[in-house]
């Protein structure tokens, strides 16, 4: 409520409304400047310097917030053209980060990627199917720091051909001193989709995994 002859609020003062309500907009300030200055008592005017102050004050939020709106604008041009850039992948061969292999079910080999940290003494990979049961081990013995690639020809530890279906591989590695070696794990596949959904994009391959794009690693020509 305005004093009617002090013309000073009973609580606030136009500084502290403005730095209490940081979303005052232009409209409301003129607002609450003129009913301030309207009910001023005409022998004690308006403080200059307090009006001055006042002015300043509001011209530095309404260019903050200027600056905000631009900002905001701004982001989101950019998240559109991450998007777009995104959708481009689809048809591409993706390399992610991932621990899927898929096989046909007619014996035709599934390639496992994986990179190690520091060079390793001992290498097993172990593919399971979805049911969780090992159905081939294949020990890959020593292999120096970075990337290694092997091919499982879809088969279990029998020989026998394994069905068509996504199948699980785990990769462990040791060092010459029984230590374990820190391993990230690689699939591939055709980026047939990208989803936006979840809040961020989504790679879906045609081996039936989805990635966010955050573990894209490689990306290749169409098959």
């Amino acid at each position: 409520m305005v004093d009617s002859v002090t013309g000073v609020s009973s609580q606030t003062s136009l500084t502290s409304s403005l730095t209490g309500n940081q979303a005052m907009g232009q409209d409301a300030f003129l607002k609450l400047l003129v009913a301030q200055l309207r009910h001023q008592d005409p022998l004690k005017p308006q403080d200059s310097s307090q009006f001055v102050a006042e002015l300043a004050q509001f011209s530095s939020l309404e260019q903050s917030m200027g600056i905000n709106d631009r900002l905001d604008m701004l982001a989101l041009q950019n998240r559109g053209l991450a998007n777009t850039q995104v959708v481009s992948l689809v048809g591409k061969v993706a390399t992610v980060q991932g621990n899927l292999v898929t096989v046909d079910g007619t014996g035709v080999g599934s390639q496992v990627a994986f990179n190690l940290a520091s060079d390793a003494e001992k290498v097993t990979v172990s593919i399971r199917n979805q049911a969780g049961e090992v159905v081939r081990t294949i020990d890959v013995g020593a292999k120096g720091a970075g990337n290694a690639q092997l091919m499982w020809d879809g088969r279990n530890d029998a020989g026998v051909v394994q069905p068509a279906g996504s199948y699980s591989v785990t990769v462990t590695a040791k060092d010459a001193a029984d230590q374990t070696v820190a391993v990230t794990q690689e699939t591939k596949g055709t980026v047939t989709a990208v989803s936006f959904d979840k809040g961020y994009p989504v790679l879906h391959l045609d081996t039936g995994i989805s990635v966010p794009v955050s573990d894209l690693l490689k990306v290749d020509s169409a098959k």
